[in-house]
């Protein structure tokens, strides 16, 4: 995978340190603070550095970048994984890292931003495309529901695996749907369901089938 995905994985490192750039340009006009999370209300609840804002966040987003790469690498089923899903791995982390310095320094220079709407926006469709994809993944260590019950039955694997896409599609519709709303009681219900929904499912499969 390394050497296969060599130019993207310099592509995409060198996107994530690109807001490093932006900051030094933005450095004179930025506050010593910077808001770096956000409440359910949209006001600042945690502040960082300047420093740390323009350095330290994008070496921790790449970090967390090499991180995937490596353990994508290390999965020794990582050809299962499809060329389109190794793209989301790639990609995923460089584009939120986009989104979240953009933000961070226009709120720092006083643009009135609904982080909250951005980031549910962003989460809805992000769960979209990975819902797309999760019925043609093959089973691996990396992408996908990895519990026992589906690791161990290519069968178990491909139903899950289908169930938890639409419920992704679906639950990413109605979260940007209601994105409007800004509201973490729409927002985590949802999140809920597709998370634990295909794991009962899941195990209901394993019981069944061993009965």
């Amino acid at each position: 995978m390394l050497k296969k995905y060599k130019g993207t994985i310099i592509l995409t490192s060198v996107i994530i340190l690109l807001p490093v750039i932006a900051g030094l340009i933005l450095w004179d006009r930025l506050p010593a603070e910077i808001a770096t999370h956000f409440g359910a209300d949209n006001q600042p609840d945690g502040f960082s550095s300047k420093a740390f804002a323009v350095f330290g966040l994008p070496l921790i987003m790449l970090g967390l970048h090499l991180l995937c790469i490596v353990a994508t690498n290390a999965d020794p089923k990582n050809k299962n994984i499809s060329g389109k899903a190794i793209a989301i791995v790639l990609w995923i982390i460089p584009l939120t890292s986009l989104i979240l310095m953009s933000v961070t320094y226009a709120y720092a220079l006083g643009t009135k931003i609904r982080i909250g709407f951005i980031v549910i926006m962003f989460l809805g469709i992000l769960f979209i495309l990975l819902g797309n994809y999760m019925p043609k993944t093959k089973q691996n260590y990396t992408f996908g529901l990895r519990i026992p019950w589906t690791l161990n039955d290519t069968e178990n694997w491909v139903k899950t695996h289908r169930l938890a896409g639409k419920l992704m599609v679906l639950g990413g519709a109605i979260i940007c749907a209601t994105a409007i709303f800004e509201n973490p009681f729409i927002f985590f219900p949802v999140v809920i369901v597709m998370a634990l929904g295909p794991v009962i499912y899941s195990y209901r499969l394993y019981k069944d089938k061993n009965k």
